[in-house]
């Protein structure tokens, strides 16, 4: 192997900011398995639609507070006058679709708690697939999957928005149900659930998600 083909190499996104390098190194992929915080990356997801992940992250802590810690139950009881406030608050992105939506997907993950069936965060699991991707270069890191696209069909199912394949993608490789860390980033399975090939690792799924052909 070449000195070259050995050299670590992280995403080219995760390079262009220290809050981003932070991120990367420390969270992404890391595996999310709570109602709470399956919905609070969903909602960031969403909010990123169309801008860099960079603002978000500078306004996350912002986005906790305007949003009750991402507390699906207090969300889901925000009214026409927490949207009101949310609209006026300069420290968020103010886009009054991607607001309700939060609202939206939280009602939805409520439902999904109180009725027989999957939680949120276990539904996103049970989409785990069986391969990852194996990027090598950045231009290799797909935007969608298989996966990705089903799992979005069934939010909007339940009543989510704001869960385009694309956006679920992300999710999914936010919260380490996929790994598409770069094959030589030091990050590389850094969720302990994926082989540096793709393959699955022998550490039990969360939930033991189901994974799918």
């Amino acid at each position: 192997m070449s000195v070259h083909a050995a050299t670590p190499r992280r995403a080219s996104w995760a390079t262009q900011d220290p809050l981003l390098l932070e991120y990367y190194d420390t969270e992404w992929g890391e595996p999310v398995t709570d109602d709470r915080g399956v919905y609070e990356r969903l909602s960031l997801e969403a909010f990123q639609t169309g801008l860099s992940w960079l603002t978000v992250l500078r306004k996350r802590e912002a986005f906790r507070e305007a949003f009750a810690g991402f507390d699906p139950e207090r969300v889901a009881r925000f009214t026409e006058s927490d949207v009101a406030r949310l609209l006026s608050d300069q420290r968020i992105i103010r886009n009054r679709l991607k607001i309700r939506a939060t609202i939206t997907n939280a009602q939805a993950t409520i439902r999904m708690s109180e009725r027989e069936g999957p939680s949120l965060a276990r539904l996103v699991w049970s989409y785990m697939p069986v391969h990852s991707p194996a990027p090598v270069t950045d231009a290799q890191v797909p935007s969608t999957s298989r996966e990705s696209r089903e799992l979005a069909t069934e939010l909007r199912g339940l009543g989510f928005s704001f869960v385009g394949p694309t956006t679920v993608f992300a999710l999914m490789a936010a919260i380490g149900v996929t790994d598409t860390h770069l094959v030589r980033s030091p990050r590389r399975g850094c969720s302990g659930l994926w082989n540096i090939d793709g393959t699955r690792s022998n550490v039990p799924a969360p939930f033991g998600s189901t994974l799918v052909e």
